[in-house]
């Protein structure tokens, strides 16, 4: 059936007096609620929400809603009526947001317009805090439960790979509308089950229950019938962006199959897709909405509306509603929503603890930063506590950039102990050019100590490396000499060009101040040429009793272990440190697919993500460190199914001749099965 004959045979609301005769009017206290810029309260919410629903206008005149953010506080303030926040694509026009704080049921909307510079500028117009009864009737923050089987469609947006699946397990979203006037307005919608029912391939119904009246989505569509949702699924990254056009309708044939318990919405939406798209956000990712830490200084939304209620009707009330405690007004309106949503039909659970989960991320600053040679500086990180680790170990570095969290990792060259971590990076690419750019003052995150390769023994030592492969063995030489102890350091070290030697003058120095213990041996290859594998051999003849820590590029470590494999070193005297190029890219699956945890659990696996950030993301006791498949910390077994796996990475052939995978570089082909 064509859109035009579905709406010819449905009983359509076109009037605002239509609305009001089955919908009822807003009370008087609704719009008493409302400001025209961010108060402290608000500033103080946007501080702690770590996403928010955004409907904007495009360049070409249409629309989308997405979700922005990563963190709390991703929202900067600059005034009362300007905020700004990072945001991918080219937003335009009128605008609005919903912020949302995991754990917490109101919503505060804001409302504007936007301007696009290097972030998303936003001049706020309207304000409000929007009531729970969306988030209650969701469930958003409660454990996901199973999603019914999604009906079979043939053709239509709505037949794309995996958009039926994640609408019959949606039970939230953020409705975008806009009216004629420059107005924008998104609204949380939650339903019991899925917020938006399948009619066909290019057809969705939406519920309109009993709500607070304000029925700005209603009226905007009378207007300007274009509208866009986000939807989520607890437990996944994924989020499903919808545009299309839509009409209210009260026809009782509709209404009833999206009644509860007998009791039917008052209207639904009926909704004309144009378009559909399940993504993974980022956003999403980085709020950890699934998984949040406990906020105890979120603050009462309920009783910040009580506050603008009182400072839009007089001192008074103003004063009245200060001398009542927050935690009377939080029951007396739990109460409530529960009273008003059972009657509709929900069944309302319990809130869910928000219990502490360890962050594995720590925020350090900038202290310094030290030029070592023109394509190399050192980084000097500090958070006021020591950094305990192994000397040769790494750090994962964390930040955004463009909008994006990004993480590479990067070997200590500090010793460990201290409050001051050092890294030094070389420009390579984009995130090392990053770092190069960093100042004074400047914060990031790090996660660590990983990785295998370290000091194991007290014994004399033998370091080769290329290049930046210096980082891990100045941490050990550095280590080393800081103690009174007798072992000796060779260290056979290669470069391009003596100007391109990092750590040349302070390995100059540790030379002559400890000439019994250090002896260094440089090779500059512009010079010398590079090294082969009787040079290493015959380096490293009168070494062959001792540890060998090798740290570099690919070809230069199967010259050298080549050359101690015929010197006769044991293989567990021989400790090696790849640097690569980076992973080459696997391939990826089109549709999500599903993850088991033997014992443990399931998760969602958006395309693209990794098992790691799934399962992360749904909460599931996955182990794991750097997150870049360097450490081995998230080995698991694949018992079923098929992924694809980034390579280089650091298994060893036995894992993979027995079926090991790391969860953070393998994404899947099909349906997987791990053990942990």
């Amino acid at each position: 059936m064509s859109w035009e004959n579905k709406l010819k045979d449905d009983h359509l609301l076109t009037t605002v007096e239509d609305i009001g005769s089955i919908v009822g009017r807003a009370p008087s206290m609704i719009g008493l609620k409302q400001l025209k810029a961010l108060d402290e309260g608000c500033v103080t919410v946007l501080s702690h929400s770590p996403i928010a629903g955004f409907g904007h206008r495009v360049a070409d005149g249409g629309n989308t809603t997405t979700f922005v953010g990563g963190r709390p506080g991703f929202a900067r303030v600059h005034s009362p009526t300007r905020i700004s926040f990072p945001c991918d694509g080219a937003a335009t026009g009128p605008a609005s947001l919903v912020f949302l704080l995991p754990g917490v049921g109101e919503t505060l909307r804001v409302n504007g317009s936007v301007r696009r510079g290097t972030d998303v500028v936003f001049d706020v117009e309207e304000v409000y805090v929007h009531c729970a009864q969306a988030v209650l009737r969701s469930g958003l923050w409660q454990p996901p439960t199973p999603a019914g089987p999604a009906p079979e469609i043939d053709g239509g947006p709505l037949a794309r790979p995996g958009v039926a699946d994640f609408l019959a397990a949606a039970p939230f979203l953020a409705l975008s509308t806009w009216d004629t006037k420059g107005g924008s307005d998104t609204s949380p919608r939650g339903d019991q089950g899925p917020v938006v029912r399948i009619v066909d391939g290019r057809t969705l119904l939406m519920a309109d229950r009993r709500g607070n009246k304000r029925t700005d989505s209603l009226r905007n569509l009378l207007q300007d019938d274009r509208l866009s949702f986000a939807a989520l699924v607890p437990g996944r990254t994924g989020v499903l962006q919808v545009r299309g056009r839509g009409r209210i309708t009260v026809d009782p044939a509709r209404l009833e199959p999206l009644a509860l318990h007998g009791t039917p919405p008052h209207a639904a939406l009926l909704i004309d897709v144009e378009a559909a798209e399940l993504v993974v956000s980022d956003a999403v990712t980085q709020a950890r909405l699934w998984t949040a830490d406990a906020d105890p200084d979120v603050p009462d939304l309920m009783a910040l509306a009580s506050r603008h209620l009182a400072a839009n009707t007089g001192s008074r009330l103003l004063g009245i509603t200060r001398l009542i405690p927050e935690k009377w007004l939080r029951a007396v309106m739990n109460l409530a929503y529960r009273s008003g949503l059972r009657k509709e039909g929900y069944e309302i659970a319990a809130a869910r603890p928000r219990a502490a989960v360890e962050n594995p991320l720590r925020e350090v600053r900038v202290a310094e930063v030290r030029r070592e040679t023109p394509s190399a500086v050192t980084v000097v990180l500090e958070d006021g506590k020591p950094f305990d680790f192994r000397p040769g170990q790494f750090f994962t570095l964390v930040t955004d950039i463009g909008g994006r969290q990004v993480r590479r990792p990067y070997s200590a060259s500090s010793a460990p102990g201290s409050t001051r971590l050092e890294v030094t990076v070389k420009q390579v690419g984009r995130f090392s050019t990053h770092v190069h750019g960093l100042a004074v003052g400047d914060r990031l995150f790090v996660r660590g100590p990983s990785g295998s390769f370290h000091l194991s023994e007290d014994s004399d030592v033998v370091l080769i490396a290329a290049g930046s492969g210096v980082t891990p063995m100045m941490s050990m030489i550095r280590t080393l000499l800081s103690t009174s102890g007798t072992n000796r350091i060779a260290f056979l070290y290669s470069n391009r060009s003596a100007e391109e030697t990092i750590f040349a003058a302070e390995l100059e120095r540790l030379g002559e101040k400890h000439p019994g213990r250090l002896a260094v041996t440089h090779v500059v290859t512009s010079r010398d040429g590079r090294l082969d594998v009787p040079q290493v051999r015959e380096w490293a003849t009168t070494h062959a009793g001792a540890r060998f820590y090798l740290c570099g590029p690919e070809p230069l470590m199967d010259t050298v272990q080549q050359a101690l494999t015929e010197l006769g070193v044991p293989g567990e005297h021989v400790h090696v440190e790849r640097y690569t190029s980076g992973p080459s890219a696997t391939a990826v699956s089109a549709t999500p697919q599903r993850m088991r945890v033997e014992n443990v659990g399931e998760a969602v696996v958006e395309p693209g993500q990794t098992l790691l950030d799934a399962g992360l993301a749904a909460g599931l006791p996955m182990p794991y460190s750097c997150t870049v498949g360097s450490c081995g910390e998230c080995v698991v077994k694949l018992r079923g199914g098929k992924v694809s796996q980034q390579e280089p990475n650091c298994l060893t052939p036995q894992q993979k001749a027995a079926g090991q995978i790391l969860a953070c570089t393998s994404t899947p082909l099909t349906e997987v099965i791990v053990e942990v």
